[in-house]
């Protein structure tokens, strides 16, 4: 059986799809836009975008209890991959060793007009 996860602290679904899912021990997080959950703003530049991104993520996954240290997989988006070395500043801030499995792509748009978007798979 699959279960429904759902926090305030990050941005709504904006579509027919849940924030996550947890499935057999597996969290999977949709892609989170770098959307302030206090606001409801964009943020401004990709460090602040990926700040975003990664902390609604963390939101999700306290709300079923985990940490961030639960991620075993990320899945970034871009839509300008010269902007990869500020992500991953921002990005590392965010996980200890061992780091997560990462890919990172870039897309030619993301909704909202987002520079990047972040997806999760997390593990009980």
């Amino acid at each position: 059986m699959n279960t429904k996860l759902f926090s305030d602290k990050a941005p709504a679904a904006i579509g027919p799809y849940s924030q996550g899912i947890e499935a057999n021990g597996y969290i999977f997080i949709s892609g989170q836009l770098p959307v302030n959950s206090a606001t409801s703003k964009l943020g401004d530049g990709i460090r602040e975008q990926t700040k975003f991104c990664l902390e609604n993520i963390r939101s999700v996954l306290e709300s079923s209890g985990l940490t961030m240290a639960s991620v075993v997989k990320t899945t970034v988006f871009m839509t300008d991959l010269e902007s990869f070395g500020p992500m991953n500043e921002i990005y590392g801030a965010f996980f200890q060793e061992p780091f997560p499995a990462r890919s990172t792509i870039q897309v030619v748009a993301l909704p909202k007009g987002a520079s990047i978007e972040i997806e999760c798979i997390a593990r009980r």
